[in-house]
């Protein structure tokens, strides 16, 4: 489906993460088990009008088996904006086809969770009308900037919390020998950037027990897959800062339509008090202002470095849906019940010792 499943999300507001090239790796490293259950919506000419990629997997959850449905790209690789991938115009239309084929199946499902989608999004308008009874949740903080078409960089910067830093360090860097930024957009050119990548993200976390973003093998798997995929589609920008010969900073972004979004960065600790950092992140905007790109997207999260770049925020959302059965309400009330026993442990324990074995843990499985 690669080709028109590419043709249709270019044909849409749909978010970079829907793209066949994040979801067909994700299947194959992340989620073998999952099966992938993709409904797809076409015109009389039988031209692809809309996707819902959904996953359905079996879960035991005290002793009953829960047949849950949830989007592919769901778990382990950081997937916002997650939704239903419909022609511009025609997204309520084909959202309410879907959940009406789901309707109709209620009885072959116990769960439908979709998580993840853009607050704002038709698809939880349309739930709402068709099943009724839907369970909203807030999921992520995601910040943003507006970028003006033809704005000076300088000027840009002005804007921000981070330029006199920003010029400071960059001047500071430039007269070090061999300073350079590398991008890496072709697809047989990705072997030592992604190397590089790995290396310095796993030293940027090493002190905190690990990353939680990027953590096992099988996720490395996938991201050297999914950037050789989105590198033949032209959307991957890798950025490396290399000094005297070594790599010491690096972002890992995606172009979607008319916005940058960041996906992942890493940097030697060795290079922290000359903000190298800083310095690449702030090469990623003036790159993405030169190539008349109207949106940089930081994704999840709301880490202080952000907010000195950028002044907005959306909000990513789940919803949920019980089938016709009894497994949904369990499902539920199970994992409430799970969350009412981690915040009473949570009160017993001082934040300081909550953090430590957060840490352990950590450490734990990044050795695993």
């Amino acid at each position: 489906m690669r080709a028109e499943w590419n043709a249709l999300l270019d044909a849409s507001t749909a978010g970079p993460f829907n793209a066949w090239e994040w979801l067909y790796p994700w299947c194959r490293r992340i989620a073998p088990d999952v099966r992938p259950l993709v409904l797809t919506a076409r015109d009389r000419l039988g031209t692809l009008v809309g996707l819902l990629p959904l996953g359905l997997e079996h879960r035991w959850v005290n002793g009953m088996r829960v047949r849950r449905l949830g989007f592919l790209g769901e778990t382990h690789v950081g997937s916002d904006y997650l939704d239903v991938v419909a022609r511009k115009g025609r997204e309520a239309e084909v959202g309410r086809a879907f959940f009406q084929v789901l309707h109709g199946l209620r009885d072959e499902w116990d769960v439908l969770d979709l998580t993840d989608l853009r607050e704002g999004s038709v698809t939880l308008g349309v739930a709402r009308e068709v099943f009724g009874e839907v369970r909203q949740t807030e999921r992520y903080v995601c910040p943003y900037e507006t970028l003006v078409p033809g704005e000076p960089f300088d000027a840009f910067l002005k804007r921000t919390g981070r330029r006199d830093n920003y010029l400071r360090r960059r001047k500071w860097l430039e007269k070090q020998e061999g300073y350079r930024i590398e991008r890496t957009e072709a697809p047989g050119e990705l072997a030592g950037p992604m190397t590089d990548f790995f290396r310095l993200h796993a030293l940027r976390w090493s002190s905190d027990g690990g990353s939680q973003g990027i953590k096992g093998s099988g996720v490395e798997a996938f991201h050297r897959d999914a950037t050789q995929l989105l590198a033949e589609r032209g959307r991957l920008r890798m950025y490396t800062m290399k000094v005297g010969g070594q790599a010491v900073a690096s972002v890992y972004g995606i172009v979607h339509g008319s916005s940058f979004v960041y996906f992942q960065s890493g940097y030697d600790p060795a290079w922290r008090n000359r903000s190298v950092g800083l310095v690449l992140v702030g090469e990623t905007f003036k790159d993405a202002i030169e190539m008349g790109l109207t949106e940089y997207d930081f994704l999840r999260g709301t880490e202080s470095y952000k907010a000195d770049w950028v002044t907005k925020q959306r909000q990513t959302v789940s919803l949920r849906v019980h089938g016709a059965g009894m497994g949904g309400a369990w499902f539920t009330r199970s994992e409430e019940l799970a969350r009412q026993t981690r915040n009473a442990v949570k009160r017993v324990l001082s934040d300081e010792l909550v953090e430590k074995v957060r840490r352990l843990r950590r450490r734990k499985a990044a050795v695993h």
